[in-house]
């Protein structure tokens, strides 16, 4: 997996993130539901590194591969995150890994002690990869979140910065 990286969203990442978005909206429907013109790109860059939020892109051998946001970032005592990630159907482990890379950022430079990923019940895959990654299981909070215009229930996932994981095995 050593093709696969992260970096921090840039302003020039906009028409390719529009292009992604467009071309996989069979693959993030109806889990998400992300920007498609350059006014959304816009509105969702400029909240990007005014301390509560941070946005990366995952690339695997230079192609665009997802996308990883760190919302509402709180700091003091809290040290918390909520984290949202989506991609655009490369597979082989590349979320998995690409993710793993944001978590390490997320418990490293950026100090964070909780990261909490909430994942609609039937977002099998999603789920299956917070696990992966040593995430527990919190509870289920009815109509979280409203996406395409339906209030979604969605499972609370986290991880702790001390939360000890088991080793990855290397995929075959």
């Amino acid at each position: 997996m050593s093709g696969v990286t992260i970096r921090a969203v840039r302003r020039e990442d906009g028409a390719a993130l529009i292009a992604a978005h467009i071309a996989c909206q069979a693959i993030l429907h109806p889990w998400v539901e992300p920007f498609t013109d350059m006014t959304g790109f816009d509105s969702w860059f400029a909240q990007v590194g005014q301390g509560r939020k941070e946005a990366f892109v995952i690339e695997r051998d230079g192609v665009l591969a997802g996308v990883v946001n760190l919302n509402e970032i709180v700091r003091g005592p809290f040290l918390s995150c909520y984290m949202g990630y989506y991609g655009f159907g490369l597979g082989r482990g590349t979320m998995t890994q690409g993710v793993r890379r944001v978590l390490d950022a997320a418990f490293g430079p950026l100090g964070l002690h909780r990261v909490e990923a909430n994942i609609q019940p039937a977002n099998l895959r999603s789920k299956a990869l917070v696990q992966r990654l040593g995430f527990r299981l919190e509870g289920v909070s009815p109509r979280y979140l409203r996406i395409a215009g339906d209030w979604r229930d969605h499972e609370r996932w986290a991880r702790l910065a001390d939360d000890t994981v088991a080793p990855h095995k290397p995929a075959r």
